[in-house]
């Protein structure tokens, strides 16, 4: 039993070793299980550190019960979160787009259009062919056509694009195939978001900044992105000095962080501010979406359901008025009901949403994606009328 040596700070708790058990059942071999503990709580998480490769922890978030990341780095360093909160800051928002279906599950491109143009006259960017678009159970065909009809839209204003390789695990690293995903992006004016792949993060940390170094010398801008394996299986959060190497490429203008791991965010925030400041944090976090109180821009799923309402809220921050913090909490409420497990059903529930809403035609999802019980609807349209309250002021 350890306990009193200080890990980490956060909101005013110290995080403590509190138990160290020993667990052969994991996939990176034997490993020491270290649990730990808030002072004077009950168990907030657990840590498995495989022997010989005690710097490659793997983080368990308690809520979910899975795994959902690699590479966390706790300082001995205390970290205070208000220390980095940014009042009145203008905040940049980019959201991700839903590819809306019809009955026979084709895509509705009219209201497709209507979606990227509303998302537009909001004021924030849109995300296109990322996971929110089915990027990765798309064909190319499909990937194009969104490519063609936002370019249209747009009419030079920003949108962000993501540039996905499908492979499976074990699969070399497709440099390549994310040239070519850039290039196409890059000729229809969007930035590309570099999805990952089993090929990128199965590579060592030096392969990693090495791949994105020369990924980045043939784009003028391009964003990095971290996905955790909550999300997708080829996903992976990236050790704090893989993050500053990032950040080193000029072209690299920013990253998007989806840990849902508060703690991770604000490591990375503390970082920006040090080395790069002019660098985009994006919060991938649909369970915090305050985190833009602390400095982080935003690329999210969550926007997709209401992006005037996400502007709305954002002008409120930057003017400083207080109402921000109920309309956040209303949207967050909404993000806590669509993103729980199984969370890539989000998705489902954002076409429920945008359907209810009278801005789509179904509110069917992409077979091969996860779906929500029509038992939601309900709960969704409690939140609309609220938020729709919000939306007439």
């Amino acid at each position: 039993m350890w306990q009193g040596r200080s890990l980490a700070h956060a909101s005013g708790y110290d995080f403590y070793f509190a138990k160290l058990k020993f667990n052969k059942a994991t996939s990176s071999g034997d490993s020491s299980y270290i649990h730990f503990y808030q002072r004077g709580g009950l168990p907030t998480g657990r840590f498995a550190i495989p022997r010989q490769k005690q710097r490659n922890w793997l983080f368990y978030n308690p809520s979910i019960q899975i795994p959902i990341l690699q590479g966390l780095q706790l300082s001995m360093e205390p970290l205070n979160p208000i220390s980095l909160i940014r009042p009145r800051r203008k905040i940049h928002g980019i959201s991700a787009i839903l590819l809306p279906l019809l009955a026979d599950d084709s895509v509705d491109w009219p209201a497709f259009d209507a979606h990227v143009q509303r998302t537009l006259d909001a004021g924030l960017a849109p995300a296109v062919n990322m996971d929110t678009g089915y990027g990765h159970l798309i064909d190319e065909p499909t990937r194009t056509k969104v490519l063609q009809r936002t370019q249209s839209l747009a009419a030079g204003r920003k949108y962000v694009a993501g540039a996905f390789v499908k492979d499976a695990t074990g699969a070399a690293l497709e440099l390549d195939g994310y040239r070519r995903s850039m290039d196409q992006i890059q000729s229809f004016g969007g930035i590309p978001v570099l999805v990952q792949s089993h090929g990128l993060i199965e590579l060592s940390d030096d392969g990693i900044v090495q791949a994105y170094q020369s990924l980045g010398s043939s784009s003028d801008a391009f964003y990095a992105f971290e996905l955790g394996e909550i999300f997708a299986p080829f996903g992976k959060i990236y050790s704090l000095d893989v993050y500053s190497q990032l950040m080193k490429i000029k072209s690299c203008v920013g990253a998007k962080h989806s840990s849902l791991i508060r703690m991770l965010e604000w490591q990375r925030l503390e970082l920006r501010n040090r080395e790069r400041p002019d660098f985009q944090v994006c919060t991938g976090n649909d369970l915090a979406i305050d985190m833009v109180m602390y400095g982080s821009d935003y690329l999210l799923g969550l926007s997709t359901f209401a992006p005037d309402a996400f502007a709305k809220r954002d002008a409120m921050w930057e003017a400083g008025e207080s109402e921000f913090y109920e309309l956040n909490d209303l949207l967050q409420y909404l993000g806590t009901f669509t993103f729980r497990p199984t969370v890539p059903a989000y998705k489902h529930s954002a076409a429920m949403f945008l359907h209810m809403r009278g801005q789509i035609t179904t509110n069917r999802t992409h077979p091969d994606s996860p779906q929500r019980p029509d038992a939601d609807l309900p709960v969704l349209k409690i939140i609309l009328r609220d938020l729709e309250k919000w939306m007439e002021e």
